[in-house]
């Protein structure tokens, strides 16, 4: 790629060269920069073909009729590959690249299960609150005129609200750790009867932040039966952690779970010494191929910022982070999707989850700490089949 270097007609747009204010209190990232410069292989993949179409499967009638509805004609590897062996009630641990289908492939095997025995309920843990958000939307949709209960807690939102909505009988539970564990801690929630339950972006629910809370949920479960991790990168050094949670499970590898997206093409930009970082930016995000662009950085403060800056400059921009409310956050990803929003400045709470369509570039302001960040957050672009654009700056 070759990239417009030119200098912005204003040396000192909105704040100069504060983009690097913040870099000294910031953790060394671990990435080797040149690891990120990559052609998209998209032309010599082969699109995944299965053999059956779900008009095929043995599903209920109703689940059917949803996904036909929903459009679904055939499934995805992931999910052709898990399916059965969900209803089937055995634990997975299930890898796939994001915008392959991971949501679906847990979802309707457990709904089938929900159908075919009304005892049946269910619990999906994740790490965000929009993936929460998600996972609840297509329940909903795949579960349309079945009259089941479903529910969603997550932080930013009342915990009033979400204690009364506890004491019912709910199906399935989709929840954050923390707001999760606070229910339980209130007495207001009960998991001790759910037999079901869903790790999903897994890797990150193990990062030692999350280590704890996980556990607690799984001991409240006493009668879980049937344990599912999915996720689209895995860590080696999780094993141990992973080995105790889940047992004997079969394990579904569509990717590898440790390498960045075929379909996306990667690029780095070196920021020269003296070189107004955010020039550099600007340029770029104007330029007519770049419609849709996730922008990531690694604080809030600095995600504000440049959020502030593009505005001043005449870019149409919002923001997401985990001080903004979860009613800001979901009204901001609306407008994205919608293009009200060229771009939408993020941490890496927009990095896993959020089903996007058409977002043609990711940048990465700063280099991400780790592989496995810098996997899920070009993720969000070069969604299935189709190709994406992913630049990282590098100082």
């Amino acid at each position: 790629m070759n990239y417009n270097r030119k200098r912005s007609s204003s040396s000192n747009r909105n704040g100069g060269n504060r983009g690097r204010r913040n870099s000294r209190s910031r953790p060394v990232s671990n990435i080797n920069p040149e690891m990120l410069v990559k052609k998209a292989s998209q032309a010599t993949i082969v699109p995944y073909v299965s053999v059956r179409k779900y008009s095929e499967f043995e599903l209920h009638r109703l689940l059917s009729k949803n996904i036909a509805q929903k459009g679904y004609n055939s499934p995805t590897e992931i999910q052709d590959k898990c399916i059965d062996t969900l209803i089937e009630g055995k634990n997975l641990i299930g890898i796939a690249a994001t915008g392959t289908g991971k949501t679906g492939a847990f979802l309707i095997p457990m709904v089938q299960q929900m159908l075919e025995d009304k005892e049946v309920t269910g619990l999906v843990v994740v790490p965000t609150r929009e993936l929460a958000q998600q996972v609840l939307e297509e329940f909903k949709s795949l579960t349309k005129g079945a009259d089941m209960s479903s529910a969603c807690f997550i932080g930013g939102t009342s915990v009033g609200k979400d204690m009364a909505i506890a004491r019912r009988r709910i199906r399935l539970i989709v929840a954050t750790p923390g707001r999760l564990n606070d229910l339980i801690d209130r007495r207001a929630l009960r998991i001790n009867k759910t037999p079901i339950l869903v790790l999903d972006e897994f890797d990150r629910m193990l990062d030692m932040g999350f280590i704890r809370d996980i556990k607690k949920i799984v001991a409240q479960m006493k009668s879980r039966r049937q344990t599912l991790l999915f996720s689209a990168t895995m860590d080696p050094s999780q094993e141990k952690i992973i080995n105790e949670l889940i047992h004997n499970p079969i394990r579904i590898n569509v990717t590898t779970g440790t390498k960045s997206s075929d379909n996306v093409d990667q690029n780095i930009i070196r920021v020269r010494h003296g070189e107004n970082k955010f020039d550099v930016l600007f340029n770029l995000v104007n330029e007519a191929s770049f419609k849709k662009v996730l922008l990531f950085a690694e604080t809030k403060r600095t995600v504000d910022r440049l959020s502030k800056q593009l505005a001043q400059s005449g870019i149409k921009t919002d923001v997401i982070h985990g001080n903004k409310s979860q009613n800001y956050r979901s009204r901001a990803i609306k407008m994205f999707k919608l293009g009200k929003t060229k771009v939408l400045v993020a941490t890496d709470v927009a990095a896993r989850g959020i089903d996007i369509k058409g977002v043609t570039h990711v940048i990465n302001y700063q280099l991400p700490q780790t592989m496995d960040s810098y996997i899920h957050r070009i993720g969000r672009t070069g969604r299935a089949e189709t190709a994406g654009k992913a630049i990282t700056f590098v100082n």
